[in-house]
């Protein structure tokens, strides 16, 4: 049977998202109500920008003033699309004080202060959904937090940031620098005007928290991912990969420590073999590759930003929401029981490649090979080319604790046949 009153829904935002989604709420809005059992309106949108013409919305709907909006306490649901911590955090505390539950795509929001705003939706017994915050359109969150509920994750490896994918994907197939990539990256409309977020791995890290937190069932916060660019990539990297049979990605990299007793959440560029079905993952397209137990690896890939991708996110919870509120239920709120640790980045253990300038000439590899024994820090290859006095001086490691290659790469630094550290990259997904 169908519910005749309509669930409202208001919407915070109205940008590249938030159009989107009104445009499918209103242009799939006889599918939307059989889905849900009772047919959805959209009752109000907030938007910096009242007088512009938006197709498909009544602009009567629109406001300025979107505390007012989700204080009217008749909505059922608030979509927030706005990003940003503040007003977003606390329009979505209001929200659930005067009784609707909240659909949200902001990663920076939830990975500072998730816990804060799971505690509040149940303190007023209402549902917290956010999908959409992490890799777009693909079901991402939902399969963590659900279908893999009764599993033990234990890794969660992946791309989830578009930009930086088709940075690395262009300066890989066309061996352009950084710079150009970027460039070309800002034209096509994958990079912002500052992209700093993108690029500096803030946006990555925001999503690895979330992931994290889900997956180990441990609250991990903004401030417990460990953070690195991309900056500093450079042509020679990729062709260093190359001749080991490997590309870069900016990855995403949630796990347990060795025991199973912390976890670490970190982000940063990494050489990964070309057989790794992340290193096929091209242009914008986010990919996830998850880890556990009994399931054991499942990889998740699609588009992971835009319009239409998030909005669609946006409307699978918004789906699932309505369907809690008819039924007088909610979802799965916060699961934090087991309260792990997160370990520091230095006891990570992982391979490395570290690139050396170094002088040319005998007793160079010896020097070098002994200072890496003294810190622990077991050689796998080394391969070295020189020319005129100068050599380029390439090590891969077996696994290590980024402490202990820290160590290293200070004491080579201080050895006087050094001449600068040219590059340290992770080598992952082996």
């Amino acid at each position: 049977m169908m519910r005749t009153r309509p669930l409202k829904v208001a919407l915070l935002g109205c940008g590249v998202v938030g159009s989107e989604v009104a445009r499918i709420m209103t242009t799939h809005a006889d599918d939307l109500a059989a889905r849900i059992g009772a047919p959805v309106e959209l009752a109000g949108v907030a938007a910096r920008r009242p007088d512009k013409v938006r197709e498909g919305i009544d602009p009567s709907l629109v406001t300025t003033d979107a505390t007012a909006l989700v204080k009217r306490g008749d909505l059922d649901i608030v979509v927030e699309v706005i990003g940003g911590i503040e007003p977003a955090r606390t329009l979505i505390s209001t929200a659930f004080e005067h009784g609707a539950s909240v659909v949200s795509a902001n990663k920076a929001l939830l990975a500072q202060d998730g816990a804060a705003l799971h505690a509040a939706a149940e303190e007023h017994g209402k549902d917290l959904y956010y999908e959409a915050a992490v890799a777009g359109a693909i079901p991402l969150i939902r399969p963590l937090r659900e279908s893999l509920a009764g599993d033990k994750v234990n890794r969660v490896l992946g791309i989830v940031n578009g930009t930086t994918n088709f940075i690395l994907d262009k300066m890989d197939s066309t061996g352009a620098g950084y710079q150009e990539a970027l460039d070309e990256a800002t034209a096509l409309g994958y990079a912002e005007a500052d992209p700093t977020a993108d690029v500096e791995g803030f946006d990555a890290a925001a999503k690895a928290a979330i992931l994290a937190g889900i997956a180990f069932h441990t609250r991990v916060r903004l401030d417990d991912v460990h953070r690195e660019g991309m900056t500093e990539v450079t042509a020679a990297d990729f062709a260093s990969a190359k001749e080991m049979g490997c590309t870069i990605k900016l990855l995403a990299i949630c796990e347990r420590a060795g025991d199973g007793a912390s976890v670490t959440a970190r982000v940063h560029p990494a050489m990964i073999p070309l057989s790794h079905p992340l290193a096929s993952v091209r242009g914008a397209y986010n990919a996830v590759f998850v880890e556990s137990d009994a399931s054991g690896r499942l990889m998740f890939y699609g588009p992971g930003a835009g319009g239409a991708p998030t909005a669609s996110a946006v409307l699978g919870d918004l789906v699932a929401v309505a369907r809690n509120r008819i039924n007088g239920t909610t979802g799965p709120g916060e699961s934090a029981y087991a309260a792990l640790p997160v370990s520091p980045m230095g006891e990570v253990v992982t391979r490395y490649h570290i690139s050396l300038d170094v002088a040319d000439k005998p007793g160079v590899l010896a020097q070098v090979a002994t200072v890496f024994a003294e810190h622990g820090v077991s050689i796998d290859t080394v391969r070295q080319q020189g020319k005129d006095g100068e050599a380029s001086l390439v090590v891969v490691t077996h696994r290590a604790s980024d402490a202990a290659l820290g160590g290293t790469v200070e004491a080579l630094r201080k050895l006087d046949t050094v001449r600068g550290v040219a590059s340290i990259m992770r080598v992952e997904g082996e």
